[in-house]
C-alpha cells in the first residue's frame, strides 16, 4: 500500500484535535513532521502523535520525502506558508480563512497553478453526514426550488479553544486575525450555503460589531465578535447569517433553508439533525450524527478526503477556486459600512 509522508506548519488546537489524530488515524499516511515557532508544542505533540520536529519550517518545504502539508498557521501567515510550500512541489491542505484578503488568496491560487499540486482548504462542514445527506435531498429536487434561507454559528469565543487558552488568543489580534469571527466561523456557513445551493452569495448588507471580548489587557478587541447580515445569492434567493462569539450557552451551529414544497432545519435538534417539513404538514426526520463541536471532537474527514486527493489524484473537495468564492463573501461583510 501506498503510504506518503506529511508536515504540519502549526501546533495550536486544530492540530491537536484534528489534522494530527487524523493524519495518524489514516491509512496512507506514515510520518508526521511538526514544526511551530514555539518548538516545545511542536515536540510535544510529535511525541503524542509518534512524529517528528522540524527545527525551521524550510525543513518542511525542503524535504523530498514530504509530499504534503498542512498549513495550520494563524491566518496572516496562510499566503506565505501555503505559497511557499505549493513552489515546493508540496500538495497543501490550508486551514481557512484561505488568506486575509482576496488579493493574498489570489498569490496562494497563482501558486497553486504553477506548481500544478493540490490545493483544498479545510471548509470542514461539507464533509458532514448531515450536510452531505441535505445536498443530496436539494440536488434531487425533493423540494423544489430553494427559496430563503438563514443561517448561523456562534459558541462562547476562541479563547475557550485555542491552545492559550486565554485572551491572549492571535484570534483577537487585528494584525494576525484580521477578520475576527466573520473569518473563524462566518466563513464555514458561507461556504456551505454556496455548497448546498450550487451558488454563491452575491450582494451582502451587514453589521459588525466588538460587542463584549476584551484582549489580555482588559482592552475591546479591534477585531468583530459578532456579525449579522442579510445576502441575496446570484441566482436571486434571499437570506440572513449571523456569526459570534458571545452566544455563552450551547453552540449553535443551524441552518434553515426555505423551498417551494417545504423546509429543511439543519442541526436544530440533537436527536435529528436534519428535519425536512413539507408544505402538505409531513414531517421527515433524519437521524444522522450530531455536529462536530469544540467540546465534541470527531473526525472531521478533511484529512481523509485530503489524502484521498492525492493517492488517487482526485480533484480536491473543497478548491481554492471554492475559499476564494467565500473569501470574497467575507470581504464585502467587512467593508460594508
Amino acid at each position: 500500500m501506498k503510504q506518503i509522508n506529511v508536515g504540519i506548519i502549526g501546533c495550536g488546537s486544530i492540530t491537536r484535535f484534528r489534522h494530527a489524530p487524523e493524519y495518524r488515524a489514516n491509512p496512507y499516511v506514515n510520518d508526521i513532521f511538526f514544526y511551530d515557532n514555539n518548538t516545545s508544542r511542536a515536540t510535544a505533540l510529535a511525541q503524542q502523535f509518534n512524529g517528528r520536529v522540524v527545527d525551521k519550517v524550510e525543513e518542511l518545504f525542503n524535504n523530498p520525502n514530504i509530499v504534503a502539508i498542512s498549513d495550520c498557521s494563524s491566518n496572516e501567515s496562510h499566503h506565505i506558508n501555503s505559497t511557499k510550500a505549493l513552489l515546493h512541489g508540496k500538495h497543501v491542505l490550508c486551514e481557512k480563512p484561505m488568506a486575509t484578503s482576496v488579493e493574498k488568496a489570489r498569490v496562494i491560487l497563482e501558486a497553486q497553478k504553477k506548481s500544478g499540486k493540490k490545493l483544498m482548504i479545510d471548509h470542514n462542514q461539507r464533509l458532514t453526514k448531515v450536510h452531505q445527506r441535505a445536498k443530496s435531498i436539494i440536488e434531487n429536487k425533493e423540494l423544489g426550488k430553494a427559496l430563503t434561507f438563514k443561517t448561523t454559528f456562534g459558541h462562547q469565543g476562541p479563547e475557550k479553544w485555542s491552545v492559550d487558552g486565554t485572551n491572549a488568543t492571535w484570534f483577537f489580534k487585528k494584525e494576525r486575525s484580521h477578520s475576527g469571527v466573520a473569518g473563524d466561523l462566518g466563513i464555514h456557513k458561507i461556504d456551505l450555503i454556496h455548497y448546498l445551493l450550487d451558488d454563491e452569495i452575491d450582494i451582502v448588507h451587514s453589521f459588525t460589531g466588538a460587542l463584549d471580548k476584551v484582549d489580555e489587557s482588559g482592552t475591546p478587541i479591534e477585531v468583530c465578535d459578532n456579525v449579522v447580515c442579510a445576502m441575496k445569492t446570484k441566482r436571486g434567493r434571499l437570506g440572513t447569517a449571523s456569526f459570534s462569539w458571545t452566544y455563552y450557552g450551547s453552540e449553535d451551529n443551524s441552518t434553515t433553508i426555505y423551498f417551494e414544497k417545504g423546509m429543511m432545519k439543519i442541526y436544530h435538534h440533537d436527536q435529528y439533525p436534519l428535519i425536512i417539513e413539507m408544505k402538505d404538514g409531513s414531517v421527515v426526520k433524519h437521524e444522522l450524527e450530531p455536529m462536530q463541536t469544540n467540546d465534541n471532537q470527531t473526525n472531521s474527514g478533511v484529512i481523509d478526503a485530503f489524502v484521498d486527493c492525492i493517492i488517487n489524484d482526485k480533484v480536491p473537495l473543497i478548491t481554492g477556486e471554492d475559499a476564494l468564492a467565500s473569501l470574497i463573501v467575507i470581504e464585502k461583510i467587512l467593508n460594508d459600512k
